[in-house]
């Protein structure tokens, strides 16, 4: 299972090599290790990120991948290339499309902590704690509230998916890349309000002008991961996903949180 990568968008943007080098020829130097002594079955962390701007939604597996971004396209050229190999050495592969991972382990052992922190949950929930306004990036999109709508999905179905897709591939399944997404969109209001019911607090919001090519709408459709892993995501309704990533993160005492 290959999980290695950079992964800040706009930080590919402004240095492409970083990203080329790390997610696409590191990952080349990999591949070339394991079809010179096996060719074991590759289960490879890929990205909506490869669709880009999407033309319509739910976004299935055939939809046009037209990254606009180097991170979106170093998680292309790996499933090209992945496709390629299996073609030229019978390596089996499965890349699965992560929407908007979200959540943290129900146990409270591990969580989200990045940085800097980009992911919306754990934004609106510092702000929850801290007592800051969050965020939100344009008010004005042709959504049912006028913010971003996206699709997230628990990263315990997540991690599920990986050990059913490496199962898959081990009985001699085809080769393929699979979105996973919980099929239903929520704004980015939607979340603040949601996450003040969970926390239990206020959450004040500013609003800030749109970020350049964030696309109204991102939904995906998981029926393919359905179908033929026999994927089913349990924890991946919202009120869940932020539950999860509440407990986590109130347990840790984070570098810039208060109580």
């Amino acid at each position: 299972m290959h999980f290695a990568a950079y992964a800040y968008v706009g930080e590919s943007v402004e240095q492409p090599l970083l990203y080329y080098g790390n997610n696409f020829t590191g990952t080349a130097a990999m591949l070339q290790t394991v079809v010179d002594y096996h060719c074991i079955p590759i289960v490879f962390s890929s990205s909506c990120a490869t669709y880009g701007l999407p033309e319509r939604v739910p976004i299935a597996e055939d939809h046009p991948q037209r990254p606009i971004n180097p991170y979106g396209h170093s998680k292309l050229f790996v499933e090209q290339m992945l496709a390629d190999l299996n073609v030229a050495y019978g390596l089996p592969w499965i890349a699965l499309r992560y929407f908007n991972a979200a959540g943290a382990d129900p146990d409270g052992e591990i969580g989200e902590a990045h940085d800097p922190e980009t992911h919306l949950i754990p934004l609106v929930l510092a702000a929850a704690r801290a007592g800051t306004p969050v965020a939100i990036f344009g008010d004005d999109y042709d959504t049912r509230d006028g913010s971003c709508v996206r699709d997230y999905i628990h990263v315990s179905d997540i991690a599920d998916a990986h050990v059913q897709a490496l199962e898959y591939l081990l009985s001699g399944g085809n080769s393929c890349a699979l979105n996973l997404a919980n099929a239903h969109g929520y704004s980015v209001k939607e979340v603040v309000a949601v996450a003040e019911t969970v926390c239990g607090r206020t959450i004040r919001s500013k609003i800030a002008a749109r970020r350049p090519g964030d696309p109204p709408v991102l939904i995906g459709d998981a029926s393919r991961a359905r179908a033929l892993l026999g994927w089913k995501p349990t924890r991946s309704n919202l009120e869940t996903q932020i539950a999860d990533a509440w407990r986590w993160m109130k347990s840790r005492e984070l570098v810039g949180f208060r109580a």
